[in-house]
């Protein structure tokens, strides 16, 4: 949906010139060309040109965000996730056997900001376990829980809910910066009969669900306020903080939309090592070489950074000469293990009503009310229980007991990002450590070609035992006393399937959670497998750099380390 430019200057937004045609760049030359305007992209792009000696240009497939309401109004996120749009590369998966052969649609962004300009805006960490299990594999401290946080301060800007409510016992400003660049913030609408029920039950049923004061405090487990993405009540995406005025004006940053790359191009081999010119890329049906005299940095998502790799001979040799490919270099880790995260909903009637068209106007007025967020109130995290049946024939995937299996995002409203204007509650379960893995593999030798996604959901018996125990969970919280006289009825009732019929709604009813990461995976130094080093460079090849999902999921972070890394490579 598009606003008049007219009204966003009324509702206070701002301008910066990105260029829309490349007839209008001064040249093709730059000491970096970063592929993707995404998360990682505009991360790199604002911290590289922080020096004014390192010229840049970001090359973006999609369209500008500006005057995109449905990227700007929070509550209207399900509009750009709910079917094919301008905004979307509008991917499928291939069928799934662990979905029943269903072929899913697949979300990715096609617009500046990346999936932070359309994804849930949930402002999730992890654990500190997972990222010190990641140093101890790599070899590098710098990955540790410990060595990140500076970085996840240099990132975050807290800033007030936009109801300005008194946010006192609902995080920890300890573990939080006002500092950064990317607003992030606690709910800024209140349900307040639902939030209290919610804090009531970890009360009732502290043992299996204790209250968390700050789920990002790197130990998540337990029930905590829900963080999000969100300033001044409109999406904080890369696009809105990363690129905003003060950056994008900067005469040594440039950023190029329609520009879809394809392939790197100019291969040479000296010493066994490979380098690159820079990147091919189309737009208006011609193609264009971009040059980079330092480094190329592909941050095109988990899912575009190894199909670029694969099109430009980077990847397994045998695949790749099977599709008319020349190898370049023999990566066979590229586009595998693949890892998402399935999700589904349970949902109850509840005696509950708010009316969409009152809200709506309340934030076209002032950017406040129900509008300024999505409809949930907390984040349950929940593992497993220690004796638990599948661990007798599987080893527990996650990275520590202060890590957790399971997340429950609780809120009002039926399924993500869903108006309040009905009366019901919904919880949203995500298996957080998923055993199965899927891949991102060419479907021909044209690299305008869509890729095969394969993200191989729930075909392993870990994972749909854990989808039955995240409902099982589900039903557990509402079992609490305080909810007896709101509760109407579950619809449907998944409590007295049999596990036959539970795993068949399971298998029916999941889909992604967009979460798809390790398509390129960082592994030591010398390891025989994996795609780039602990430095982010790619193995065996030389000015070439992967910084996005494709490395691992906390891209922010994944980035601001990645532009010191590069910084300190070229000063």
């Amino acid at each position: 949906m598009l606003i008049p430019l007219f009204l966003l200057w009324l509702a206070g937004e701002c301008f910066a010139k990105i260029y829309e045609d490349v007839s209008e760049l001064p040249g093709l030359e730059y000491d970096f060309v970063i592929v993707g305007a995404g998360a990682a992209g505009n991360v790199l792009a604002n911290r590289l040109t922080e020096n004014l000696n390192f010229s840049v240009l970001v090359l973006e497939a999609g369209v500008s965000n500006e005057g995109v309401i449905d990227s700007m109004v929070p509550l209207f996120v399900n509009n750009l996730l709910s079917g094919p749009n301008a905004y979307e590369w509008n991917y499928t998966t291939t069928p799934q056997v662990g979905l029943n052969n269903r072929s899913i649609p697949y979300q990715r962004a096609y617009i500046l900001g990346g999936c932070t300009s359309h994804n849930g805006m949930f402002y999730t960490r992890g654990s500190a376990e997972d990222y010190n299990r990641w140093a101890t594999l790599t070899g590098d401290s710098g990955w540790s829980w410990d060595d990140l946080l500076p970085y996840f301060f240099k990132n975050e800007k807290w800033s007030p809910p936009a109801d300005n409510h008194d946010t006192s016992g609902e995080f920890n400003p300890a573990v939080h910066s006002t500092q950064g660049i990317n607003s992030v913030s606690l709910s800024g609408s209140r349900w307040p009969i639902f939030e209290n029920q919610v804090i009531q039950t970890t009360r009732e049923l502290p043992d299996e669900f204790p209250f968390n004061l700050d789920y990002n405090s790197g130990e998540p487990l337990g029930v905590g306020w829900f963080q999000s993405t969100i300033g001044n009540g409109t999406r904080s995406s890369s696009a809105t903080s990363y690129l905003a005025p003060q950056f994008i004006q900067r005469p040594n940053l440039h950023v190029l939309l329609h520009a879809q790359v394809s392939k790197l191009v100019g291969p040479q081999t000296a010493k066994g090592v490979v380098s690159f010119e820079g990147v091919q890329f189309s737009q208006g049906g011609s193609l264009f070489t971009a040059k980079a005299t330092k480094e190329t940095i592909l941050s095109a998502g988990a899912i575009g950074t190894p199909a670029i790799l694969m099109n430009s001979g980077i990847g397994d040799k045998n695949a790749l000469t099977a599709l008319g490919i020349s190898s370049v270099l023999d990566l066979p880790s590229v586009g595998q293990n693949a890892t998402d995260q399935p999700t589904f909903f349970a949902t109850w009637a509840y005696k509950n009503a708010t009316l969409f068209n009152e809200a709506y106007a309340e934030w076209n007025a002032t950017h406040t009310g129900p509008f300024t967020n999505l409809p949930v109130t907390h984040i349950a995290w929940t593992r497993l229980d220690a004796d638990s049946p599948i661990f007798k024939n599987v080893t527990d995937p996650s990275a520590g007991p202060k890590t957790p299996h399971i997340e429950i995002f609780v809120g009002t409203g039926t399924g993500f990002g869903a108006a309040p204007t009905g009366n019901s509650m919904s919880f949203g379960m995500v298996m957080l450590t998923p055993t199965s893995r899927g891949s991102i593999t060419l479907q021909s030798n044209n690299p305008f070609d869509p890729p095969l996604i394969d993200p191989g959901m729930l075909v392993t018996d870990f994972d749909i035992f854990t989808a039955r125990e995240s409902v099982a969970q589900a039903y557990s919280f509402v079992q609490a006393p305080v909810w007896k006289d709101y509760i109407i009825a579950p619809t449907p009732d998944l409590s007295n399937m049999t596990t036959d019929a539970l795993d068949e709604f399971i298998r029916n009813n999941a889909y992604t959670s967009g979460h798809i990461v390790s398509t390129a995976a960082m592994s030591a130094k010398n390891a025989p497998y994996g795609v780039v080093n602990p430095d982010l460079l790619v193995k065996g090849a030389s000015g070439l750099s992967i910084i996005d999902a494709s490395i691992m999921a906390a891209t922010y972070v994944v980035a601001e380390r990645g532009a010191d890394l590069v910084k300190q490579r070229w000063t």
